[in-house]
C-alpha cells in the first residue's frame, strides 16, 4: 500500500492544517446539511453504536456529531496531522475522555498496527481525506474497512470528487470561492472576492488532490461486500457515499 506520498505529507505542516481549520473548514458549503445527512444515516441503520472510527478526522466534526447521539461510544481519531488531532481533542470536550487520538498515514499499509487492539467498529466516517490517496490505495483502503466493520456497521465517506465535466468542476469552485468569501467577509476579513479566489486556487494543500467519480468508487465498494451502497448527497464536487457490510445469516 505504500505509494508516492511527498504530495500528501503537505498536511503534516501546522501551517497548511491550520490553514483549513481556521478558513476554510467553516466555508465548506451545506456543511451541517451534510453532517445531518451523514446522521441520519447512522440512526436509520445502528440501533446502537458501541464504537467508531473516523479516519482522517481532521477537527473532529464527524466525531462529535456521532457521540450527541451516541455518548456512550468509544471513538477512535485518527489522522496524519498532530495539529488536526489537538483541534479535535479540544473540540470534543468531555468526550475526549472517552476517546483515542492516533497520529498515523493511510497511505502505508501499517496504519492498520495502530488500531489493532480495538474490537471492530459499528461506524466508520471519514471526511474529506481519502480523496488524497491513489486510486489503487483507496481501493485497498476501502477493503481494509470492510474489515474493519462489525456485521451490519456502516461506513460512510464525506468526500471531495471529481467532476464528470469542466462545467461542473468551474461551477464547484465557483460555489466555493463564493461560500469562501461569505465566511470570512462575516469575520470581519477586508480581503476582496478577487484575493480569496487567488488563494484558493493557489492553496497549498491543492496538490495532493486525487479525484475519483463517486459512481466509480461506489462500484469498488459493491465489489468488496457492501450492500445498500448510495450516493446519499452531492453538491458538485461534494458527495456523501458509502455502504453496509452485510450481516453474517446464521446457519439452519
Amino acid at each position: 500500500m505504500v505509494e508516492n506520498q511527498n504530495n500528501y505529507l503537505v498536511w503534516q505542516k501546522a501551517t497548511v492544517s491550520q490553514t483549513f481549520l481556521t478558513g476554510v473548514r467553516g466555508a465548506i458549503p451545506l456543511g451541517k446539511e451534510q453532517i445531518d445527512c451523514l446522521m441520519g444515516l447512522i440512526l436509520l441503520t445502528q440501533t446502537d453504536v458501541s464504537s467508531f472510527l473516523d479516519l482522517g478526522c481532521g477537527n473532529g466534526i464527524l466525531g462529535s456529531a456521532i457521540y450527541q447521539s451516541y455518548p456512550r461510544a468509544q471513538g477512535v481519531f485518527l489522522d496524519l496531522s498532530p495539529a488536526m488531532l489537538t483541534e479535535a481533542e479540544r473540540n470534543l470536550g468531555s468526550n475526549a475522555a472517552n476517546s483515542k487520538f492516533i497520529v498515523s498515514n493511510l497511505a502505508e499499509r501499517n496504519w492498520l498496527d495502530s488500531i489493532a487492539d480495538f474490537p471492530k467498529f459499528s461506524v466508520i466516517v471519514s471526511g474529506f481525506a481519502i480523496h488524497h490517496l491513489s486510486d489503487r490505495t483507496k481501493q485497498e483502503l476501502y477493503r481494509e474497512i470492510f474489515n474493519l466493520l462489525a456485521d451490519g456497521g456502516i461506513f460512510l465517506n464525506l468526500e471531495h470528487v471529481a467532476s464528470h465535466s469542466h462545467l461542473g468542476e468551474r461551477a464547484f469552485d465557483q460555489l466555493f470561492v463564493d461560500s469562501l468569501y461569505s465566511f470570512h467577509q462575516q469575520r470581519g476579513s477586508q480581503l476582496s472576492r478577487q484575493e480569496i479566489d487567488e488563494q484558493y486556487y493557489n492553496r497549498a494543500d491543492k496538490v495532493a488532490n486525487i479525484l475519483a467519480k463517486v459512481e466509480l468508487q461506489c462500484q469498488w465498494l459493491e465489489e468488496i461486500g457492501f450492500v445498500d451502497v448510495d450516493c446519499f448527497f452531492k453538491l458538485f464536487e461534494i458527495a456523501l457515499f458509502g455502504g453496509i457490510k452485510p450481516l453474517v445469516k446464521a446457519n439452519v
